[in-house]
């Protein structure tokens, strides 16, 4: 029988961190079988250049690992992969356990704020049931939110352990989704990546011709996305920014504050804005899935 697909430099508690049983998968969820493939070692894996495919993998993990029975994403939305996704719920559940002497806390009343958390819902999926934590996910589309909102009711205990809130001001991070009676032990961000439509389609492109020399073939994101999801005028840096400075005025609100960060070049000047302000308290997490890098920066004010 073939092996799982080997996944590596995964937190030690991400179920996925050595791999995928294909067969186990596709048992739980028999609409897997079409996206199987045999690679040239023998071994059974997915056409992971397939957008098809990624969903229905991802879909196959929420189903056996995280008692997620109904679960989908809106057409075109962000496909999140959930061995990335959970790892960051990990690492923040580490951080957490700073300030309860190195106890990971558990429970409804660890209460996690998820800027953007998209149709998919995933980080409030993966911390409710990881962990037990109430979340709070804002948005700032309401057909996202609605979509968001059918899955929780469709799977036990999520619709009572999460709430959805919609951004109505672009504009804001923060405001208008924080309420006054709010206190939130921490705060998790997948920014947009990229600058604009044309940002990302060149970026996309360069990565996927690097990955195929197939001249005849037309770049395709397996991950998909919505404009909103992907882009926001001054990319992932500007958006990070307007974060930290609007943090600053719930500090006595939000716990510890954290972000995806793509693009390493970006850390530099973040950090600057944060020790230029005196944050006292600053960590950057470094995460990994395969070759791909990527790092949580998280600062807290009090």
């Amino acid at each position: 029988m073939a092996g799982p697909t080997q996944q590596t430099n995964m937190h030690p508690r991400n179920l996925h961190a050595s791999g995928y049983d294909i067969k186990k998968l596709t048992a739980k969820n028999p609409a897997l079988k079409a996206h199987v493939i045999t690679t040239v070692a023998g071994k059974e894996s997915i056409n992971f250049s397939s957008p098809e495919a990624v969903f229905e993998l991802n879909k196959s993990l929420l189903m056996k690992y995280y008692q997620i029975d109904q679960w989908s994403i809106l057409r075109n939305s962000l496909c999140p992969p959930i061995p990335g996704r959970v790892d960051y719920i990990h690492h923040l559940a580490d951080l957490l356990a700073k300030d309860h002497a190195g106890d990971i806390p558990k429970g409804v009343g660890v209460k996690i704020l998820d800027i953007g958390t998209g149709s998919s819902c995933i980080y409030p999926i993966l911390g409710q049931r990881s962990y037990q934590w109430s979340f709070v996910g804002t948005d700032i589309e309401a057909g996202v939110l609605n979509h968001a909102q059918a899955t929780l009711k469709l799977n036990a205990g999520l619709k009572r352990d999460v709430t959805l809130r919609l951004q109505e001001d672009k504009g804001n991070i923060f405001k208008g989704v924080v309420e006054k009676s709010d206190r939130f032990n921490a705060v998790m961000c997948n920014p947009p990546f990229f600058k604009s439509r044309e940002d990302n389609w060149q970026k996309s492109t360069k990565k996927f011709n690097n990955l195929h020399k197939d001249a005849e073939k037309l770049p395709v994101q397996n991950f998909g996305g919505h404009p909103n999801e992907l882009w926001c005028e001054g990319g992932e840096k500007q958006f990070i920014r307007s974060m930290i400075y609007e943090s600053m005025e719930f500090k006595d609100q939000l716990g510890w504050i954290t972000t995806l960060v793509s693009d390493k070049d970006n850390l530099k000047p973040l950090i600057a804005i944060l020790e230029y302000h005196k944050v006292p308290k600053l960590e950057i997490i470094p995460m990994a899935q395969g070759n791909k890098r990527i790092r949580i920066l998280a600062w807290k004010w009090n």
